[in-house]
């Protein structure tokens, strides 16, 4: 990851939730994740080392397209970056909802968490793409596309919702020493038009990651 995107990596880190998946007017949502704040971690990541029998990093490629066949996810990839404040972008709200792959993170297959947001709904549309997100359990299998024509295959190993006051920025954002993934929805209770809660989905690149 270059300099800047490092930076802009951990600038971001701080949102730690996913803002304007709620219900409600999807302008007003859309305004609000806008807004959000962003900070930056106070002290740099430490350097860890790589497991043993951890899979090979893949070479840096976009992702295209998101396939999670568990939930009857098959979706293609807009990529994100940062708001003029520092915050993070979501995925337009559309009815052909998509996933979007944070850009200043690393891209699936390379060593490092790389960090894929998704709406939970999509307002006056229904549901949005990640919407069985927290059906996920351990072993199931996730397939990310990428722009040099390869697949990065990958491995949930958690899902976890938590309040979105309490976000696990470093278990989500922390640095890595394996290639990982992290998708992000929001769940839980709706209280008003917004969700309490974000549902987090980890992964890890599998020994055959890559096709």
């Amino acid at each position: 990851m270059s300099p800047y995107s490092r930076r802009a990596f951990l600038a971001a880190a701080g949102i730690g939730l996913l803002a304007g998946c709620a219900g409600g007017d999807p302008a007003d949502r859309a305004d609000r994740a806008d807004r959000a704040a962003s900070t930056t971690p106070s002290a740099p990541l430490p350097s860890v080392t790589p497991p043993a029998g951890a899979a090979r990093p893949l070479e840096r490629s976009a992702p295209v397209a998101l396939r999670i066949p568990a939930i009857g996810v098959d979706t293609p990839v807009v990529r994100l970056g940062l708001q003029a404040d520092g915050s993070v972008e979501v995925p337009a709200i559309t009815a052909d909802d998509r996933a979007g792959w944070y850009r200043y993170s690393p891209t699936p297959g390379q060593t490092g968490p790389s960090v894929l947001l998704g709406h939970v709904t999509v307002g006056k549309y229904g549901d949005g793409v990640f919407r069985r997100l927290d059906r996920l359990r351990p072993g199931d299998g996730i397939t990310a596309r990428l722009e040099n024509g390869t697949t990065a295959e990958f491995a949930v190993t958690a899902v976890r919702t938590v309040g979105k006051k309490e976000f696990p920025t470093t278990d989500v954002y922390g640095n890595v020493a394996r290639p990982e993934l992290r998708l992000i929805t929001c769940g839980g209770p709706l209280t008003g038009d917004e969700y309490r809660d974000n549902v987090i989905v980890f992964a890890v690149l599998t020994p055959a990651g890559e096709r």
